[in-house]
This record gives structure tokens, C-alpha cells and sequence, in this order.
């Protein structure tokens, strides 16, 4: 019976050490190909784009640029800028920047958080009932996201603006689909 419990025990202990070693400890991945050895960079360069032709024309792009601190977390920056318009009604322009935090639990899937700060400048057209009328504010998101990494280079996904004000945001919706891809 002792022997039993000792064989468990270490046993135990061995596998919880083998456990936290992997949680733990950083990997850099190597890749043998043609007999010439790559390590995966760690600096990335990607970029968000949207387009919706559905009752307006919108167009967004947002290049970034991120460093991957280890498998799971990367950090990154980016600009972005964005053109909505509805014939005859109101245009929209928007630029700013953006801050990113990503975090890859496995590797098929992409959890983010993400801050942005756009300058929105909105003209809208005169009416019979109301003037021609322009608008310049700053609107600030804070959106925290999920998205499914469906190669290595390429992640689709949705996030939710935490900020989000119906009556005063740029965005039209609290909740975002995004397509990025990484180069």
C-alpha cells in the first residue's frame, strides 16, 4: 500500500512539473525547410480592411504593426482610415490610430483587446427641411474581441466596443466583424 502511494505521489509530481514546464516556458518555433533552417519572425506587419456596398458605400483599411512577445501575447500599433457614404445624404471621413494587445490561448483561436482614437469628419448634405451641415469630433473605442485564426497569416473574428453610444460613436453598431492578415 506505502508503495502504492509513493508511485502515486511522484508520479504526481512529475506530471505536474512536465505540465507547468510546457504553460510556462517560451518556445521559439524552427522550421527545417530544404535544408535551410527559418525562425518565425517576430515582428509582423497586418492589416484590417472592410468593404460594405449594402445602402451606402464603406470603406475602411487599417495597416498595423505588432511584435510577438512570446506564442500566446503580441502588442502592436496601427492607423487607421475609413470612408462611409450615403448618396445625396452624408459623407463621413475617419483617421486615427489604434493600440492592440492579442492573445492566442490555442492556436486556432485570437482573443484581443483594442483601443482607438478617430477623428470622424461628417458632412451632410442640405436638405428641403434642414442646411448643409459639417461636423469634426473625436471618437475613442474600446473593444475587447475573439476570432478564429484560420491559417497562420489570416484571422476573422467579431469584437465589442465597450464605448459604444448609439447617440455619439462613429460606429453604427457595438459589435464589429474583422477580417486581418498578417504578413
Amino acid at each position: 500500500m506505502k508503495l502504492k502511494k509513493i508511485f502515486l505521489r511522484t508520479f504526481l509530481v512529475i506530471g505536474t512539473l512536465a505540465l507547468t514546464t510546457n504553460v510556462y516556458s517560451q518556445n521559439t518555433i524552427t522550421v527545417a525547410a530544404d535544408s535551410i533552417i527559418k525562425e518565425e519572425k517576430r515582428l509582423k506587419i497586418g492589416c484590417g480592411f472592410g468593404l460594405n456596398f449594402v445602402g451606402a458605400t464603406n470603406i475602411s483599411l487599417s495597416p498595423n504593426l505588432s511584435y510577438k512577445v512570446s506564442d500566446k501575447i503580441s502588442f502592436g500599433a496601427g492607423i487607421q482610415g475609413s470612408y462611409s457614404a450615403i448618396k445625396n445624404l452624408q459623407n463621413t471621413t475617419t483617421f486615427g490610430g489604434n493600440l492592440i494587445t492579442t492573445y492566442n490561448p490555442i492556436q486556432k483561436i485570437s482573443m484581443l483587446l483594442e483601443f482607438v482614437e478617430l477623428n470622424v469628419s461628417t458632412k451632410t448634405e442640405e436638405t428641403v427641411t434642414a442646411p448643409e451641415t459639417k461636423n469634426s469630433y473625436w471618437d475613442t473605442a474600446l473593444f475587447v474581441g475573439a476570432g478564429l485564426n484560420i491559417t497562420r497569416k489570416i484571422s476573422v473574428g467579431a469584437k465589442y466596443n465597450m464605448l459604444f453610444d448609439e447617440n455619439e460613436s462613429v460606429y453604427t453598431s457595438a459589435v464589429i466583424p474583422f477580417v486581418n492578415i498578417t504578413f
